[in-house]
């Protein structure tokens, strides 16, 4: 993994489906931050929430959506297995891509760190990072002077390249 200088760590969390017990989407994103740092993992800041339509547009409920910056001594692919772990314990089945779900923890920035991924691996940064309203939007919130590890475009840049029909209101 390449280093392309020090930063934070950052999560998206997102969820349209209520879970059974620990209740609505924001309820149960806010019990799996509390899960994480029983595992170990700091919880430093949390953005704004957001209410967003799903990508691609479709008919399912709208997501909540926020990310969390966090501190691990983990590696990021230790820490991306962590994340797995925390959303198995909280019910989520992968099935189909972009299906409703009701806890979706996605590893969007470890420190800046550039990595392809592979099996078990952390792709950094999140490959759909940089075309998702529901990660930027509270991402700039908690880091509005974030840039992108790769292409180095500032945050707000990349919020401008964004098409119209990503529907995001801040809750």
């Amino acid at each position: 993994m390449e280093k392309t200088g020090r930063h934070s760590i950052f999560v998206g969390a997102g969820a349209n489906l209520s879970h059974p017990s620990y209740g609505s989407p924001r309820q149960t994103l806010e019990a799996a931050f509390q899960d994480l740092a029983r595992r170990g993992v700091r919880v430093l800041r949390v953005s704004a929430w957001f209410k967003t339509a799903p990508v691609p547009a479709s008919d399912q409920p709208w997501y909540q959506n926020a990310v969390i910056e966090v501190e691990t001594d983990l590696s990021a692919d230790g820490f991306l297995a962590t994340l797995h772990d925390v959303e198995q314990a909280f019910g989520r089945v992968r099935t189909v891509p972009n299906a409703p779900r009701v806890i979706d923890l996605d590893l969007l920035d470890f420190r800046g760190e550039i990595a392809a991924g592979g099996p078990g691996r952390a792709t950094l940064p999140h490959p759909r990072l940089a075309s998702r309203a529901f990660v930027l939007r509270p991402l700039a919130d908690l880091a509005p002077h974030w840039r992108h590890p790769v292409t180095d475009k500032p945050i707000q840049a990349l919020l401008g390249a964004l098409p119209a029909d990503q529907v995001t209101e801040r809750l």
